[in-house]
């Protein structure tokens, strides 16, 4: 048998649709797990047909690959991915090349790049967004580290990623974790975009009083539009009108209201943090995925604490049409915190990201994509150092347009008292961002009180601080 051109190891589902989908494309492949009954399960059902050779040992499948080795591993992040670099590396020859195409942390992959490169080896974090689907049919991949490495493999992925009008979506992100970084901050965004969409939901369902049938309606038309066609908005659609087998109802009503997440939305707050970024909109949605945690303690609070008793009485198809706007309002902050956000890991960690391509490459096979990413796009083509994407003029007149719709969406919420974290942090995002001036005047004053943290003055150069014995 002929070597094989690319190597996958780990056989979870997401390992075995990318090991099929580079197949599908033309290349022999080699794949191993580290349970072998899983590799047997593989060969016996999926690779039946297939151009597929299956190893049982790392030394024989290191040794059907052809060279330079072009490895996929898809373990679980963290210690599992250093465990089998550890064992792949005696058995590997420079130029040799390593991907890692799970969610790993960005750091993570920092290290091991230089690690491997200083032996000769090439590495690759990648991102892979997409799902199941997508990483069978053509995902958006977000590979950073080596760029020879990337070189040798650009013939491959270009084909089995998703393909869109203006080329396949996936480009070098930049060395070392700038493909890890990405795909973090890409998360990040879905997380926002989630919660936003739960949002409106909720407001629809127990604001407008629209039924399952009526909400499919809703997203369906939503779908339609330039500002909201989106896989999150369709899928939404298609999630209102699914029919439980059990019940004969719609299934949506019968799934416990408790979100679960697998940590890639709080490692982007967090590094905003250190960073100094704002984001709120996806502070607001990774808090709302642990407020919803306390399930228990919600019911048991929910016949105690009492909110408004009073019911919207207004125009619902003129509310309806007012939450498609703060919906869109509040996606553009989403979409504007995480390029700013990714626009100062660039220059904090010379990646030298280029945000319009960035874009381009989410427009498909990933969870985030969306029509107005094209928009993002050219915002970022136009003008590479556009500061924030509220600027950008097509986005800036669209918000300023609809910004009444939004802010009477809130007031209605407070007034039923239904909880609107990520409508409201975004609208706190656009309301912060277009002031000249904020109050944290008085914080400065406060700090040089009582701690001489000093302050500058407006009627001084900037740069010049001073200090004042308050307490005199």
């Amino acid at each position: 048998m002929a070597k094989r051109t690319f190597g996958v190891i780990g056989l979870a589902v997401m390992g075995e649709n990318l090991a099929l989908n580079v197949e599908s494309r033309g290349f022999p492949i080699a794949v191993y797990n580290r349970t072998a009954a899983k590799t047997e399960d593989f060969m016996a059902k999926r690779a039946i047909g297939k151009d597929v050779k299956a190893a049982y040992s790392l030394e024989e499948f290191v040794q059907v690959l052809e060279r330079p080795r072009k490895i996929l591993v898809m373990v679980k992040a963290g210690q599992p991915v250093d465990a089998v670099i550890q064992e792949l590396k005696p058995l590997l020859e420079e130029g040799d090349m390593i991907i890692d195409g799970g969610n790993s942390l960005y750091e993570d992959t920092e290290r091991r790049t230089i690690e491997l490169e200083a032996t000769g080896l090439g590495f690759v974090g990648m991102g892979v967004s997409g799902g199941e689907e997508g990483a069978l049919n053509g995902p958006s991949l977000m590979p950073g580290g080596t760029e020879s490495a990337y070189k040798e493999l650009e013939p491959i992925l270009v084909k089995i990623a998703a393909q869109v009008d203006d080329g396949p979506c996936v480009t070098y992100i930049g060395p070392r974790g700038a493909g890890h970084y990405v795909k973090m901050v890409h998360n990040g965004i879905e997380y926002g975009d989630m919660q936003l969409i739960a949002e409106a939901y909720d407001l629809l369902k127990n604001a407008a009083g629209l039924s399952n049938d009526e909400l499919h309606e809703v997203f369906a038309a939503w779908n339609e539009t330039d500002e909201l066609n989106s896989f999150l908005i369709e899928i939404t659609a298609d999630i209102f009108k699914y029919i439980d087998s059990e019940t004969n109802q719609h299934l949506i009503d019968f799934i416990v209201d408790s979100a679960g997440q697998k940590g890639t939305g709080t490692w982007t707050v967090m590094n905003s943090l250190q960073l100094g970024v704002p984001i709120p909109t996806i502070y607001a949605a990774v808090y709302a995925r642990a407020m919803s945690s306390y399930k228990t303690e919600r019911v048991a609070a929910s016949s105690q604490l009492t909110g408004p008793v009073v019911k919207f009485d207004g125009e619902v198809d003129r509310l309806v049409n007012q939450i498609r706007d703060a919906l869109y309002c509040s996606k553009m902050c989403s979409y504007a915190q995480g390029m700013a956000l990714i626009s100062k890991a660039s220059a904090d960690f010379d990646y030298n990201l280029d945000l319009g391509e960035i874009a381009r490459i989410w427009k498909g096979g990933c969870i985030i994509r969306a029509g107005f990413l094209d928009k993002i796009k050219s915002a970022f083509h136009d003008n590479p150092s556009l500061p924030n994407l509220l600027l950008a003029p097509e986005f800036k007149q669209s918000i300023l347009d609809r910004q009444e719709a939004w802010r009477e969406v809130l007031i209605t919420a407070n007034k039923l008292g239904l909880a609107v974290p990520a409508f409201s942090a975004s609208l706190d995002y656009f309301d912060s961002y277009r002031r000249a001036t904020l109050p944290q005047n008085l914080t400065q004053a406060q700090r040089d009180y009582f701690g001489a943290h000093t302050y500058e003055r407006t009627d001084k150069p900037r740069g010049e601080f001073f200090h004042t014995e308050w307490s005199k």
